[in-house]
């Protein structure tokens, strides 16, 4: 631990910034999965609302600075992608 009170301060915010973090990021992990799976299951219906749940946590995570807008962006667009490759198979 530090000695100094204003570096055990900022200590203990980042580590409460870290546990948030991995909240959100979590989060956005069982999105993306679940998204993956409806899309895996060819499912035009289920797919399309899971990847819409799916942006939506990327985009709140972006706002919170847990991942960079530009990681956000290109994730949604994969998944976009795969559904609609998905949907156009089936």
């Amino acid at each position: 631990m530090a000695n100094i009170k204003s570096s055990a301060k900022r200590h203990l915010q980042s580590l409460k910034r870290r546990a948030r973090n991995i909240v959100v990021r979590n989060e956005v992990k069982v999105a993306v999965k679940g998204a993956r799976g409806a899309i895996a299951e060819k499912d035009a219906a289920k797919s399309t609302e899971s990847v819409k749940l799916a942006s939506k946590a990327l985009n709140k995570a972006a706002s919170k600075g847990v991942i960079s807008k530009r990681a956000a962006s290109r994730r949604i667009g994969r998944l976009a992608r795969a559904a609609h490759r998905a949907s156009q198979q089936a």
